[in-house]
């Protein structure tokens, strides 16, 4: 009897490997090694904006498309595949590569026309200010 040493992460590492061809045709693939992805994404506030940090990793800047629209704020674009050296063997690849699309609903308070990006570092930031309150008024109410 031969004893076998158990590997769980390797065991799922498997698993998820035989999963991951029918979860790409569920999601829906664009074309034989691409498919529609998602980046990551932090949102935070401050107390004169909204940010909006996406992870594009790979993504060129004029391969990101930012709209505002309706009150929807739509980050949109490409990752393309690198071009491959012949001579070299790949083993895994994991990186994603084809069209991404995410849409966050914007409060209101955001000043809609004033929503400016930035990239850097392999991260989208989005800026969105906020629209200017007024302060509230304290009114006082005489009881009867």
């Amino acid at each position: 009897m031969n004893i076998t040493n158990w590997q769980p992460f390797r065991d799922m590492d498997e698993m998820i490997n035989r999963m991951v061809p029918a979860l790409t045709r569920w999601r829906g693939e664009s074309n034989g090694d691409s498919l529609e992805w998602a980046p990551m994404a932090d949102i935070s506030e401050t107390d004169k904006e909204f940010l909006v940090r996406a992870e594009l990793s790979g993504v060129k800047r004029e391969d990101v498309k930012v709209t505002v629209e309706d009150g929807m704020l739509t980050l949109s674009g490409e990752r393309k595949r690198e071009h491959e050296d012949k001579s070299e063997k790949f083993h895994r690849l994991e990186r994603y590569v084809g069209g991404f699309s995410r849409t966050f609903y914007l409060p209101e308070s955001a000043d809609l026309n004033s929503v400016h990006a930035e990239s850097k570092d392999g991260t989208l930031t989005v800026h969105i200010p906020k629209l200017p309150s007024a302060a509230p008024k304290r009114i006082e109410v005489k009881v009867q």
